[in-house]
């Protein structure tokens, strides 16, 4: 039954009652249904959850109003409880767009957002583009032929190598002598709408923007754009850049006519082989001028344009003739080509490689090693290739050109009539700047640079055992004495002497002369294999280097480069001031503006005691006398040799020899590509003072000729002294041998067995007397004749850390252990 309306609230007037709508009867006559109120016909209204019968009031009830004045319903409700009912879909008393917190207050709020962020996309790149115009300037044709060449020079200024020269592969052409249906190529794979938009793409634009927001990459740019980006050099992905490029190519579009902007883009593009510009990339491509190429030639070019590098038809013939394909349908799209004239084309015969005809001006001999080491140097500086590509650069090396024809050489004469496998390396460095003053890697430019290449240094890593040795807790002085008998098993490993040459008890100094293995590996396990690897790294070796080390460390079975070896033996020669080598000087903008300078170089880090280090270096200056490959003009020099073995005595497949004066410290390296065994002409096995030894002796001989005579430190012992040496007068087999105290040739006398083979090879000198006695050396040093005759090694035996046999020995007996 429905519910009788209950009492007003206290302290309120009783409601109303409600008015009820006009019945059939009249108005206010009582309706059909007992009294309550019949709806209208048609749909009824939507009701709220109050109207539905869930309010206050019972089922189809009205509620009154409450009179004005009186206080709202407990719990603050209005609509079914006390206030007048709402419009239709609302439970309260607002309409709609009443009061700002409505629907429609907030739809009132977007709208005004929506129209000032209009406003500012549209006001505000206006602004941008306006202030753009005024402050971005227009790079002229004049800029980009400047901007295109970088030189390498050696250190007095003379060129060493030119990048793109604007006679051999920058060639500007006017525009009427490149054909047009090369013309329309281009248009076709970069901007076929280049001669009707305003410099620039707005759909490209948006597509570019929204790659790089989302991570992709950029494009979209015309070819006015791309003429920007090269005049400007400004190629990195950025919407800055783009947007400067976009204000340019507006501007530029007024000031220059289309032709003109799309001459200079031909001349300035960049189409792979080293060549800018079709002019160029016509040469190096097709072995023509530009004027001759066929449509199907100029669409070969234009197809490489986006990746000139990798695109190119020698390297990647297939994509090659996609993008030729490409071109060819996009010309035909644009009405540029019929179909049948499109039918008709054949992918064109290219050439398989530009060589040096293309005029890149990077030499294909020796200096082209120096040239890449120094691109090399740059990258890691942190200036990059399109810095080198396009601002000019002028970039001066550190290469002596005195030194670096010293060299060349050098290795040219000794290595003359030598088998054509082998290979070799020549690396010098100034120990006072670091800086590298020869490089040499081999006379094939384009070829492996055999400077930079990993090779074990036999027993030239000896210097570096002997450091760790004298900054022990007990330093191991050159004085102290060691039982250099062989074989000898020594923690598990025998370690042989080449040879058998061995001393019942001999001098470190003696050692290192003889270059006595079982001393030296007895001596690198007495410190520790690790406190070995440390004293190469303070020296100079890279830290990434000698991982591991073993026992095997002490005779060299880590591998390092030539350069190392120089630097590190430098930091010797500097008493134990270390300076990185550097190839790079300084580096300047075609501008003016200076990019790098080193300066006058390092100043360098004391790495060692002053004393450590000059302690090494006298333990190294009887070497050279002793392997015959001392310098002239009674110059001191310490040197070191190295031989590695690959398993079976006289099976080398190494060969060093590294020292140094105050002034200058060269590593020598001769080995082959596939690291077989080495001989020379004669067939004999190859050691370190042989050719490594005699190409040193020769470039050290030139590049100090004419220089003063300059000694090293003052010398104090660190421990025990080493015995006293004098030198002997000239004798007929060895005019520096050195002496005892008594007067009689000491043992080191004959230890140049290996060198003196060497000498044999090459007594072809004109003098008949002695290239007779170079053949009496030459047979002693081979066959074992003299106490110290000719770079040994071991006799094979297996290493502790599971190298090949011989590894341990690698150079054994180099600098005097038997003769060979």
């Amino acid at each position: 039954m429905p519910r009788r309306p209950g009492p007003p609230p206290h302290g309120q007037p009783a409601r109303p009652a409600p008015t009820g709508r006009p019945g059939p009867n009249g108005p206010g006559s009582p309706s059909p249904n007992g009294g309550r109120q019949v709806p209208p016909s048609g749909p009824p209204p939507l009701l709220t959850h109050e109207e539905s019968g869930a309010g206050h009031g019972g089922p189809g009830e009205t509620a009154a109003a409450p009179p004005p004045g009186s206080p709202p319903p407990p719990g603050g409700r209005t609509g079914g409880g006390g206030g007048p009912p709402g419009p239709p879909g609302r439970g309260d008393s607002r309409r709609p767009g009443d009061g700002g917190g409505g629907r429609g207050g907030r739809r009132r709020r977007i709208r005004k957002w929506v129209l000032a962020a209009a406003g500012v996309a549209v006001i505000g790149p206006l602004i941008a583009f306006a202030i753009g115009w005024l402050v971005f300037p227009v790079p002229s044709a004049e800029d980009i032929a400047v901007t295109q060449v970088a030189t390498f020079t050696y250190a007095d200024g003379a060129p060493l190598a030119t990048v793109r020269p604007d006679n051999v592969n920058r060639i500007s052409v006017p525009l009427d002598q490149v054909p047009v249906p090369v013309r329309q190529a281009v248009l076709a794979a970069e901007d076929r709408s280049f001669y009707s938009n305003p410099g620039f793409d707005i759909s490209g634009i948006g597509r570019a923007v929204i790659n790089q927001l989302t991570g992709g990459v950029g494009g979209g740019s015309t070819i006015t754009q791309q003429y920007i980006k090269v005049t400007t050099g400004q190629d990195q992905i950025s919407l800055v850049r783009k947007f400067r490029e976009v204000v340019l190519a507006a501007k530029i579009s007024k000031e220059m006519t289309k032709d003109q902007i799309l001459e200079n883009y031909l001349n300035a593009i960049y189409l792979g082989r080293g060549a800018y510009g079709v002019q160029a990339a016509a040469q190096a491509y097709f072995g023509k001028n530009v004027a001759d190429l066929s449509a199907s030639e100029g669409a070969v070019l234009a197809g490489l344009i986006q990746s000139p590098s990798n695109w190119d038809p020698a390297k990647n013939l297939e994509m090659s003739q996609q993008r030729w394909n490409f071109v060819l349908d996009g010309m035909v799209a644009q009405g540029w080509m019929t179909p049948a004239d499109r039918g008709r084309q054949q992918f064109p015969q290219f050439t398989e490689s530009a060589g040096n005809q293309g005029g890149s001006g990077i030499p294909g001999d020796d200096k082209g090693h120096i040239y890449n080491a120094a691109r090399s140097e740059l990258e890691k500086l942190g200036i990059s290739e399109t810095e080198i590509n396009t601002q000019g650069l002028n970039i001066t090396t550190t290469i002596d050109p005195k030194a670096q024809e010293e060299a060349g050489q050098a290795i040219r004469k000794v290595m003359e009539g030598q088998p054509d496998k082998l290979r070799s390396s020549l690396v010098s460095v100034n120990p006072k700047t670091g800086a590298v003053v020869a490089y040499y890697g081999g006379d094939n430019g384009v070829g492996l640079d055999y400077a930079s290449v990993l090779k074990q240094p036999g027993s030239s890593f000896k210097p570096f055992v002997l450091a760790a040795a004298l900054q022990a807790p007990e330093p191991i002085g050159l004085g102290a004495t060691y039982n250099g008998s062989s074989p000898q098993t020594l923690a598990g490993t025998e370690v042989t002497n080449s040879e058998g040459v061995s001393c019942a008890s001999c001098s470190v100094k003696e050692a290192m002369t003889k270059s006595i293995n079982t001393v030296f590996y007895k001596m690198g396990l007495d410190v520790g294999p690790q406190k070995v690897a440390e004293a190469a790294h303070q020296a100079g070796i890279p830290a990434d280097l000698l991982p591991n080390p073993t026992g095997g460390i002490s005779l060299g079975d880590r591998e390092v480069h030539p350069e190392d070896m120089a630097s590190a033996y430098g930091t010797f020669a500097a008493d134990g001031m270390r300076r990185e080598p550097f190839l790079v000087a300084k580096v300047t903008a075609s501008d003016g503006r200076v990019i790098y300078d080193r300066g006058a170089g390092d100043n360098g880090r004391q790495v060692m005691d002053p004393e450590v280090a000059r302690n090494v270096t006298e333990s190294m200056t009887d070497v050279a006398s002793s392997s015959r490959i001392g310098l002239s003009d009674s110059r001191p020099v310490a040197a070191k040799t190295g031989t590695v073995q690959s398993g079976t005595e006289g099976q080398n497949n190494d060969a060093w020899t590294v020292g140094y004066t105050p002034s200058v410290s060269t590593a020598v390296w001769v080995g082959t590509d596939d690291n077989t065994p080495i001989r020379n002409s004669a067939g004999n096995p190859i050691y370190g003072r042989m050719l490594p030894g005699s190409i040193w002796q020769d470039f050290m001989s030139g590049v100090l000729r004419g220089t003063p005579v300059e000694r090293f430190s003052d010398f104090e012992p660190i421990g025990q002294a080493p015995p006293r040496q004098v030198t002997a007068p000239s004798t007929e087999q060895n005019p520096s041998a050195p002496t005892t105290e008594s007067g009689e040739p000491s043992r080191e006398r004959d230890g140049g067995g290996d060198n003196g083979g060497d000498r044999g090879d090459r007594g072809d000198r004109g003098d008949r007397d002695q290239a007779r006695d170079d053949r009496n050396r030459d047979r002693g040093g081979d066959n074992g004749g003299g106490d110290g005759g000719g770079d040994g090694g071991d006799s094979g035996n297996p290493s502790e850390d599971g190298d090949p046999p011989g590894t341990e020995e690698a150079a054994g007996g180099d600098d005097g252990g038997g003769g060979n």
